[in-house]
């Protein structure tokens, strides 16, 4: 069994990372599907699972070394598991000066 492959047909590539949309010739169909808006969440469809006072601080550090411009690491969740033991209000200094540091 031989595949044949029609090496004359032109074939119409567009990378929509590579070019401003506005300034491309689309292929028919290709481009429209790429990007929506997602609704806003439905408050009656929030679980009620209490999340615990140290998964909060744990994911507040996630959150103010993300807006330091600190990027976390796969490798880092044990040291900001170790960090969301401490006590709040270490916790709250530590935070402190992740703000500073922007």
């Amino acid at each position: 069994m031989s595949l044949a492959f029609d090496h004359h047909t032109p074939q119409t590539f567009v990378d929509p990372y590579a070019a401003d949309p506005a300034q491309t010739a689309w292929p028919t169909g290709a481009g429209q599907d790429m990007d929506y808006l997602l609704p806003p969440p439905n408050p009656a469809e929030r679980l009620s699972i209490p999340i615990t006072p140290r998964d909060q601080r744990r994911l507040a550090l996630h959150a103010a070394l993300t807006a330091a411009g600190i990027r976390p690491r796969p490798e880092d969740r044990d040291a900001i598991d170790q960090l969301s033991t401490l006590s709040p209000s270490t916790h709250t200094t530590l935070q402190r000066w992740l703000q500073h540091t922007v």
